[in-house]
């Protein structure tokens, strides 16, 4: 997957990637979450995430649960650039596949039914092109391995 990655334009972190996609998949979140959720120190997801308010990718509302708080949460904007980047990447993994031999494609595709399970067994966690999960075990899963 890191030639999949590789391909897709570098204008954001794969932090800064993981933060918006958390936050498409789990809704608005309090720093402190995001911070151990994305395994970085608070400072650092403090300033990341006033970075992404600066893009217009995240903004930020009181807890209503403790004022004293904030969550951020993914704007339209942020959704839009998060799924522009997973379709860039499903394209590429597309591209890559198709020049695969059959017999390596068919190998793929028999690994379906295992990719859709890993996803299950992790509880979602890995993430597709459309609806918050992986690229490569959504497009794999759901459309099939290009031809």
């Amino acid at each position: 997957m890191a030639v999949v990655v590789g391909r897709v334009p570098r204008n954001m972190s794969l932090t800064q990637l993981s933060t918006l996609s958390t936050l498409a998949d789990g809704g608005p979140r309090r720093i402190t979450d995001l911070a151990a959720i994305q395994g970085v120190a608070q400072p650092s997801i403090t300033e990341m995430v006033a970075i992404l308010e600066r893009a217009g990718y995240v903004e930020r509302h009181r807890d209503p649960l403790d004022g004293r708080a904030s969550l951020a949460a993914l704007t339209a904007a942020g959704r839009d650039c998060l799924r522009d980047r997973r379709r860039i990447a499903s394209q590429s993994l597309a591209q890559l596949v198709a020049m695969l031999p059959a017999a390596e494609r068919a190998a793929l595709n028999a690994a379906v039914p295992a990719l859709v399970h890993l996803r299950e067994l992790d509880g979602g966690a890995v993430r597709s092109a459309d609806a918050g999960h992986g690229p490569v075990v959504d497009r794999i899963g759901h459309q099939g391995m290009a031809r």
